[in-house]
């Protein structure tokens, strides 16, 4: 099932140029221009607010979104960059390029765990740790997964889970070209800290003979 692509709703801009762009900006907008996909430059402007929460949110640049502009056909976009103020961090302007149903793109896409309860090793009191929530990977823009399974059935204690474990949606690879680790069944706090005591028990023992 494809992910859901969120909307990015802006306005169409009059004018360019700097004088255009302070205009909107004293009007509460960032300035922005749309590029790319064999259509002209479109000047277009966002309310500031809007932008700040979405930049907030976290992962406004890797995310595919559905672009709406009044007066024209909605169109998929990716931002290619966020200007912000030196001194204030806030954004000043936007860069978004419009894409094809076959571009290929990163995204980071989220890990969904299942079979939780037939994890032997979760049964035994051991403790999901999950060091990678998302996985960027490489993708087709017409076909974004909604999400990555892990599948935890058969998984003990000290088990890891790495991403050549995992099936990923077709046609989609990391962009990390290494076998690396999205979670793991760690042992119990209390089972961890018996087993240390009983090493440092043998260390003394080994000690004074």
């Amino acid at each position: 099932m494809a992910k859901e692509i969120p909307d990015l709703v802006v306005q169409e801009r009059a004018g360019t140029g700097k004088g255009a762009a302070r205009a909107a900006r004293r009007a509460g907008m960032v300035p922005g221009v749309v590029y790319g996909g064999d259509a002209e430059p479109l000047a277009i402007q966002v309310p500031f607010n809007e932008l700040l929460k979405k930049l907030k949110a976290g992962q406004f640049k890797s995310t595919l979104w559905n672009l709406k502009v009044e007066g024209h056909e909605d169109v998929r976009v990716i931002c290619r960059d966020v200007q912000r103020d030196v001194v204030k961090d806030l954004p000043t302007h936007l860069d978004l390029m419009r894409l094809r149903r076959t571009s290929k793109i990163n995204l980071f896409i989220h890990v969904e765990f299942i079979n939780e309860d037939k994890a032997p090793g979760i049964k035994k009191g051991g403790m999901l740790t999950v060091v990678r929530p998302e996985v960027e990977l490489s993708v087709t823009a017409g076909d974004i997964p909604e999400k990555i399974v892990v599948d935890l059935e058969g998984l003990n204690i000290g088990d890891v889970v790495t991403i050549s474990s995992v099936d990923l949606p077709a046609g989609a690879k990391p962009t990390i070209d290494r076998d690396f680790v999205i979670a793991n069944i760690a042992a119990p706090a209390g089972l961890a800290s018996s087993d240390d005591e009983e090493e440092g028990e043998g260390e003394e023992a080994a000690a004074e003979e």
